[in-house]
């Protein structure tokens, strides 16, 4: 029982009213402590309870800072942008515009000669000059795909899908270093029946910098709901806005949620690679 309660408090941030009131649940469960019992087993409840919660507190006080950067590791912490440098021998990682640099603990990069937006966990770390590295305890790769120029939006997009779904608006939903990068939601009977997800660019003059999220299920849109990332490069937002001589401009995102139709603004810099 020791180790079923230590393992569980290593997820935990070390609280110790969690471990009194969990040693508690876990005893009253597991022994079966009932309050009509015999004094006698009464205080040897009681002892065993205390037995538990001092080896319990003891050995959480010598492990608790380890264990809790250890899963502060397993969390990501941001999201960036890997870009290959000579064919991807090495490469840089783009986390705002503040900061950027190549890895501390990584030559080569795992994606081979193509910019992609991944989730990680990094910490930043300055090299003997003060310049800037990323450390990477892990990333993995988010779907990376261009954002569509349509010829006739109009009467093109509906080839793309019309399926609903949710964009979450927390960690993961970001525009930066001139991606639109987006956590949704929809539902889903088959986890591994293909799916199709694009960005459409529904410019006008009227509305310049209009965005269009298609989504085909082909067919799997019920079920239970399941949440994913995608990452799009707005190369065509960058043309059109560099053609209005645009540093900063604001994308109007559409989509059908299941809620009906929905849009929001976001704030985008321009990305400009001639630097």
């Amino acid at each position: 029982m020791i180790l079923f309660l230590k393992t569980y408090f290593n997820y935990t941030k070390c609280n110790l009213s969690r471990i009194y009131a969990f040693t508690w649940r876990v005893l009253k469960d597991k022994v079966k402590f009932k309050f009509n019992t015999i004094s006698r087993t009464m205080k040897t409840g009681k002892i065993f309870l205390g037995l538990i919660s001092i080896f319990t507190v003891c050995s959480l006080f010598t492990s608790c800072d380890n264990d809790t950067n250890d899963n502060i590791k397993r969390f990501p912490n941001a999201i960036v942008t890997i870009k290959p440098i000579n064919g991807g021998e090495s490469f840089n990682v783009w986390v705002s515009e503040k900061v950027q640099g190549p890895p501390s603990n990584l030559t080569k990069s795992p994606y081979g000669n193509k910019e992609v937006r991944a989730i990680a966990n990094i910490k930043e770390e300055k090299d003997a000059k003060g310049k800037t590295k990323i450390y990477i305890n892990w990333m993995d790769s988010i779907r990376t795909k261009q954002a569509i120029a349509l010829k006739n939006p109009e009467l093109e997009l509906k080839k793309y899908g019309e399926d609903r779904l949710e964009i979450i608006n927390g960690f993961g939903t970001v525009v930066e270093d001139g991606y639109l990068t987006l956590r949704f939601s929809t539902a889903m009977r088959d986890l591994k029946l293909k799916r199709d997800l694009n960005l459409i660019v529904q410019h006008s003059e009227k509305e310049p910098y209009k965005l269009v999220l298609a989504y085909n299920a082909h067919g799997d849109n019920r079920g239970r709901m399941a949440s994913s990332l995608i990452a799009f490069r707005l190369s065509e937002i960058d043309k059109i806005a560099k053609k209005n001589g645009k540093k900063d401009v604001t994308l109007q995102l559409h989509w059908k949620s299941y809620q009906g139709d929905k849009h929001v603004s976001f704030k985008y810099h321009v990305r400009d690679d001639s630097k």
